[in-house]
């Protein structure tokens, strides 16, 4: 009862704001959306260090975006909120029959088929559609391989897996050999964008392993990515209480100073 109370408490403050706020009076659907866009971004790197406080905040900055959303859409006479929240509760009645009917699952992989199908029969002409297209590219090639192992396109275990791997692997090596000795510029086009294109499979095959292991491949390189910025800054010091700075070191002499923090970092 409590979150319905400050739920509409929130929904009155967003009638305020329209209302006499000048900034919040201006804004449309559209320019709404990079905003949007920033704070689910802002919520993924809250959830990749695990801070629940962030989690938190992000959370209600969204929340505040949907009730936002649902302000305008009203405005423009195109839907009401609670007709928002009415087709998200049928939607999860409908599509959850072992819940709310009478059919049987055995496990979470049943619940997913079951989706799959329901989706299919209210009208989606592929498995593969409610994928968005504008989805980062790691975080869509796992929802692409979820969705297509609901309809049995899967691999049966991780090593057959990273056969596949080790397939596109040398593919690649060999796209690369030609891209390398073509020698007229056409050729030499031609063969870099089979280069790009193998390098994709690999990256493709490399996330279905991921997903193979039970790991997020999106989050797996996110926390590479905050790991070499926390290294690399710190070789930044290291070198100006040096007194020297990155470009006047030779590449063995910051390799030296990035290995002993790699090294301090694995005795923690």
């Amino acid at each position: 009862m409590e979150a319905i109370k400050e739920f509409g408490r929130l929904v009155q403050i967003m009638n305020d704001l329209r209302e006499k706020c000048p900034w919040d009076r201006k804004q449309t659907a559209q320019s709404l959306r990079q905003l949007t866009i920033e704070e689910t971004y802002e919520l993924a790197d809250a959830i990749t260090d695990n801070d629940w406080k962030g989690i938190k905040e992000e959370l209600g900055d969204l929340l505040l975006h949907i009730v936002f959303y649902a302000k305008i859409g009203s405005e423009e006479k195109q839907f009401e909120l609670h007709e928002l929240i009415n087709g998200i509760c049928e939607k999860l009645i409908a599509r959850h029959p072992h819940i709310y009917g009478d059919v049987k699952v055995e496990n979470e992989e049943d619940v997913k088929r079951n989706w799959e199908k329901l989706k299919l029969k209210e009208g989606k002409k592929s498995v593969l559609s409610g994928v968005p297209q504008s989805l980062p590219a790691v975080v869509k090639a796992m929802r692409l391989q979820e969705k297509a192992k609901q309809v049995g396109f899967e691999w049966e275990t991780k090593e057959q897996v990273w056969v596949k791997v080790e397939e596109e692997m040398g593919e690649l090596k060999t796209a690369i050999e030609n891209w390398q000795s073509a020698s007229e510029m056409n050729s030499k086009g031609e063969e870099k964008f089979k280069v790009e294109e193998e390098l994709g499979d690999v990256f493709f095959s490399l996330v279905n392993y991921a997903r193979f292991l039970q790991v997020d491949a999106e989050n797996a390189i996110e926390l590479t990515n905050k790991k070499f910025i926390r290294r690399f800054s710190l070789m930044e010091h290291k070198a100006l209480q040096n007194g020297r700075s990155l470009n006047e070191m030779t590449l063995h002499e910051m390799d030296s100073i990035w290995n002993s923090i790699k090294k301090q970092q694995a005795d923690l």
